[in-house]
């Protein structure tokens, strides 16, 4: 579904919505897009989505919107196209990578922090290897 047909179904239901409305709401939500049963997709909270599922998503978002990576330390710095980064960091969250220990995102920019940081390059190579 997209957003513009659930602010339609919203409205049909008697709520005063707008498509920008719906889009702070998901976001503010955490929720992501999945493939759904019918070939179609849609929007659902992360904990309902099945790990192969979460690996190819993730895959497909790093393929996708990925502009750089770079590393400091014990963080990881993503950089992406503009507006990305939150969507990317979610499913980063639920992949429950256990190096990973917390994520922050910007519109365009995600820290990764690692513990411990001796597993840095490790990490950077894993991202290396899914973005192709």
């Amino acid at each position: 579904r997209t957003q513009e047909e659930l602010a339609d179904k919203l409205h049909q239901a008697g709520f005063d919505v707008t498509q920008a409305t719906v889009s702070r709401d998901i976001k503010e939500m955490g929720l992501i897009k999945v493939p759904s049963a019918d070939d179609d997709y849609r929007y659902a909270v992360p904990s309902e989505v099945h790990p192969s599922n979460l690996q190819d998503r993730l895959k497909r978002l790093l393929r996708e919107t990925v502009v750089s990576i770079n590393d400091t330390e014990s963080l990881i710095v993503i950089r992406t196209i503009p507006g990305n980064a939150h969507a990317l960091a979610a499913v980063m969250d639920n992949s429950n990578w256990e190096e990973v220990i917390g994520t922050v995102a910007g519109d365009d920019t995600i820290l990764l922090v690692i513990k411990p940081k001796e597993v840095v390059p490790a990490v950077l190579e894993r991202l290396t290897t899914l973005l192709g």
